[in-house]
């Protein structure tokens, strides 16, 4: 089922999202209509805050967005209670956009690697390092689990010039293709 998406100015995406047992009701359903919410939004990544709800998932698609001739393969998984625990190499900018703020794209900085602890969504733990696009798009959507978006990583300058886009994303005047939850 494909779930609206929580938009910019809901106070779920300044929340810290929290940790959930194995025994979450519909856990493989949940993940299931995020894969679906986010390939319909023509997204490559979308945790649970955005559709809602404030629990530590989130799902990734990278297939798209990795360069041809990239030694880095595409990376499709589901986190639950995820945890990075290392970001290193190089600082890299690239320019980021969110399905939780329509239409706009700014540069970010970003570690090029990360190592991260998670469970899949049959509750088996894991932990690996991740480089390039893969590793950029966990950052990003484990930002939305810590309460924030890649507008908390840009400048104050950035932010007050895009004050009025921002403001039309709050208030629902901002439309997308896609199905939005209104702020109230």
């Amino acid at each position: 089922m494909i779930l609206p998406i929580t938009v910019y100015g809901n106070p779920i995406l300044k929340r810290k999202a929290q940790d959930i047992d194995a025994d979450y009701p519909d856990l493989h359903q949940l993940i299931e209509d995020m894969f679906a919410t986010m390939y319909h939004a023509r997204g490559c990544g979308l945790a649970a805050p955005q559709i809602g709800k404030s629990i530590n998932v989130f799902v990734i698609d990278t297939t798209e967005m990795e360069e041809e001739g990239s030694p880095n393969e595409p990376v499709k998984m589901a986190f639950v209670n995820a945890e990075i625990t290392e970001r290193f190499g190089n600082d890299e900018v690239f320019c980021e956009g969110c399905l939780s703020v329509p239409g706009i794209n700014e540069n970010v900085i970003r570690k090029s690697a990360i190592t991260i602890t998670w469970c899949d969504e049959n509750m088996e733990s894991h932990t690996q390092t991740f480089e390039g696009m893969a590793a950029r798009v966990i950052q990003h959507e484990y930002d939305h689990i810590l309460g924030k978006t890649f507008i908390d990583r840009i400048s104050p300058f950035k932010r007050t010039l895009l004050k009025g886009k921002l403001k039309d994303i709050e208030t629902g005047k901002k439309t997308t293709f896609y199905r939005t939850k209104p702020n109230k």
